[in-house]
C-alpha cells in the first residue's frame, strides 16, 4: 500500500456526499441510545434500522463523491473518522449489554486498538502533510464488520424470529477482526516504509 500526498479539491462543505457523512455521525448517538434499553426489542430493531441506513450511508457517500465530482478535503477527513464513530461507539455497547463477551471481547479489543493505530498514523502524517489512502481490502474490512455488527445489534431480537442470528454475527465478527490485523499491519507496514526511506 502506497502513502501519497494529499491532492485538495474544491469541494463544499455541504455537498451530498458530505451531509450524508453527517448523517453517519448524527446516527451515533441514534443507535447508542436504542442500544442503552437493548433488553426491549424493538429497540433493538430500531438500533438495527439506523445502523443499516448508516452503512448504507458509507457506500452511498464515496460513489457519490466520485459520481458528482464532489470529492473533497473534508469528505476523505470525515469518512474515515464517522465510520470509527459508529464501529467504536457499537462495539462498547454491545460489549455493555454482554452480547460481546468472553473470548470474543479480545476480537473487540483488536478491532480497536487498530483503529487507535491508524488514526494516532493518520495524525502524524497529516502533519507531514501526507495522507494514507484507504486500501481495497481495508474497505472490505469495514464491509465486514458493519455486516458482524448488524447481526450483533440484532441480537436477542433477531434470534428470537431466527435461532443463530447472534451466532452468524460472532463468527463474521472474529472473521472482521482478522482481516482488521491484517490490514492495520498493511498500515503499519507502509508507515515505517515511508519514515525509514526519508531518514
Amino acid at each position: 500500500m502506497a502513502i501519497t500526498s494529499v491532492s485538495r479539491g474544491p469541494g463544499r462543505a455541504f455537498s451530498v456526499p458530505n451531509l450524508l457523512t453527517f448523517g453517519r455521525v448524527a446516527a451515533v448517538p441514534v443507535v447508542v441510545g436504542c442500544l442503552y434499553w437493548s433488553g426491549i426489542h424493538a429497540m433493538r430493531w430500531i438500533a438495527l434500522g439506523v445502523f443499516i441506513a448508516a452503512g448504507i450511508t458509507d457506500f452511498l457517500d464515496g460513489y457519490l463523491a466520485r459520481r458528482l465530482a464532489q470529492q473533497s478535503a473534508l469528505g476523505r477527513m470525515l469518512d474515515p473518522i464517522a465510520d470509527k464513530l459508529l464501529v467504536s461507539a457499537v462495539l462498547m455497547m454491545l460489549v455493555a449489554d454482554h452480547t460481546i463477551e468472553n473470548y470474543s471481547l479480545l476480537a473487540a479489543v483488536v478491532i480497536l486498538c487498530r483503529e487507535v493505530l491508524v488514526s494516532g498514523m493518520r495524525e502524524f502524517f497529516a502533519e507531514l502533510k501526507v495522507s494514507i489512502p484507504v486500501s481495497r481490502i481495508a474497505k472490505w474490512k469495514t464491509t465486514l464488520q458493519l455486516v458482524a455488527l448488524g447481526f450483533l445489534v440484532a441480537g436477542p431480537a433477531g434470534d428470537a424470529v431466527l435461532p443463530g442470528v447472534s451466532a452468524t454475527g460472532l463468527a463474521l465478527f472474529w472473521a472482521a477482526a482478522l482481516l482488521t490485523i491484517y490490514t492495520g499491519w498493511d498500515y503499519l507496514r507502509a508507515a515505517v516504509k515511508h519514515v525509514t526511506e526519508d531518514e
